[in-house]
């Protein structure tokens, strides 16, 4: 029998706590050696290739209540199977891509090392994971019939080739990447090319959730903070948001000198609601997530969070972004001297791995009052007050800002037409323009928002006409 036991893919209270043991037990065909009814025994591809039966097995009953355990560990896993592919959408060989999926989350000594930087095939790091890989390929292969002969059971081999309605159409974006690595690990001639295949993944996206996922928000508790994947959102791209072409490119430009390990700003972007401010930022995502770039979102309730955020990621080999979105300050509020801390680069490493990204309807954060004129208007003094300077400095230390405005009438229709002819809308173009003036009067002025909602809304009638 096989000994199970890992050098780095072990059990380190992660969320997949027992799945090794839950597929040894099942490759190996049952629990205790000793007292297994049938053995299953694998060549190098996975393949069953005989089926043993121990000497001295005992009375029918002992062999009927082991297979049963072992129909037991079947369904138990079966139950896994089927939450995983729910959750992602995906199809297919299901078994095969949930052990690609703990290969890919499964954080290790071993894939943090390969995030960082290449592990040569002839490092002996490479050689003793080529050890646990060499096991994970044999599960991998499995062959799933078989398993379920042992056992008595017709459950297994139905995740060989998983079939659900529409997965296609609903799949996410880290299903299909779990597909799509599998579907290359089941290709790999040997284990080193099966090691080769997944130490690319790690060195190319990382491990873990940083490697799955492209954007974070923030969670706290007691014991400290989460971040946690934002798995619903959509894929946007700068394509979708019309207008706004010097500001998109004064974005994507800063950004991509972040990622080349040149010179970058932090960057505020201000102005009219609804003109793409936050859409352009979640539009970097879609450019740049396969060279490294995530996204962290920090809510205005997580403000405080902002140096633990930056102690958890900085110390990981990714490009940050760290979103604040619709970020202003009230009168009270003296949270902002920590954010004006951070956009200083008083806490040493930031600016290498991490920028600062926040939308504003404000272009000074801070709200004003008079007030705060007092020293200059009551003290006869010469200078601004000094209490109107230190709020207006914060704004002053993002080293790019971006203006966004909304259009003017004839910009405004065409962003309408040309969302229409995105969206397939046939309609007279003269009456297009006319409904979309009366529906910019009724719903917040014109902005690409509205017109996105007015896009919609003609889509949900042309549908109901259908």
């Amino acid at each position: 029998m096989k000994n199970y036991n890992f050098i780095f893919y072990r059990d380190t209270e992660q969320a997949f706590e027992g799945w090794h043991e839950t597929l040894a037990v099942l490759v190996e065909g049952g629990g205790d050696a000793r007292q297994l009814s049938r053995t299953v025994m694998l060549d190098s591809y996975g393949k069953a290739r005989t089926v043993t039966e121990p000497a001295g097995r005992g009375k029918g009953q002992a062999v009927k209540a082991v297979d049963a355990a072992l129909a037991d560990s079947i369904r138990v896993l079966a139950g896994r199977l089927v939450a995983f592919a729910t959750e992602f959408a995906v199809y297919g060989n299901v078994w095969q891509q949930w052990i690609t999926y703990i290969l890919m989350m499964h954080e290790n000594a071993f894939t943090t090392a390969c995030e960082r930087r290449t592990v040569g095939q002839s490092s002996t790091m490479m050689k003793l994971a080529e050890q646990d890989l060499a096991l994970i390929r044999e599960m991998f292969g499995t062959d799933l019939a078989a398993l379920d002969k042992a056992a008595g059971t017709e459950i297994l081999q139905l995740f060989a080739n998983y079939h659900m309605p529409f997965a296609q159409e609903s799949e996410s974006g880290p299903g299909r990447q779990i597909r799509m690595m599998a579907s290359r690990l089941s290709h790999a001639s040997d284990v080193r090319e099966f090691g080769r295949i997944i130490t690319r993944y790690y060195a190319s996206y990382g491990t873990g959730i940083f490697g799955l996922y492209k954007a974070f928000r923030v969670s706290a508790d007691e014991e400290g903070i989460d971040l946690i994947p934002v798995t619903e959102s959509r894929d946007v791209t700068f394509d979708e948001l019309i207008g706004c072409e010097e500001q998109k490119k004064i974005l994507r430009d800063n950004t991509a000198a972040f990622i080349k390990g040149a010179h970058a700003n932090n960057v505020l972007l201000y102005g009219d609601s609804g003109t793409g401010k936050s859409t352009s930022v979640h539009a970097l995502m879609h450019d740049f997530f396969e060279s490294g770039l995530r996204l962290v979102e920090i809510s205005k309730a997580e403000r405080r969070l902002l140096t633990l955020v930056l102690a958890e990621i900085k110390k990981r080999n990714y490009k940050f972004i760290i979103y604040l979105d619709d970020l202003s300050f009230e009168e009270n509020e003296s949270d902002y001297k920590e954010l004006k801390a951070m956009l200083e680069g008083a806490l040493e490493s930031r600016a290498d791995r991490v920028l600062i990204y926040a939308t504003s309807n404000r272009r000074h954060l801070i709200r004003e009052t008079w007030k705060d004129r007092s020293d200059m208007e009551y003290q006869q003094d010469i200078h601004h007050s000094d209490t109107m300077e230190e709020k207006l400095s914060l704004a002053s230390r993002f080293g790019v800002t971006i203006y966004y405005s909304k259009p003017d009438a004839k910009e405004y229709l065409r962003i309408v037409r040309e969302l229409a002819q995105k969206a397939g809308l046939d309609r007279d173009e003269q009456e297009l323009e006319d409904a979309a003036r009366k529906w910019e009067l009724r719903h917040g002025g014109m902005s690409g928002r509205t017109a996105r909602q007015f896009i919609s809304w003609l889509q949900s009638g042309a549908a109901l006409e259908e």
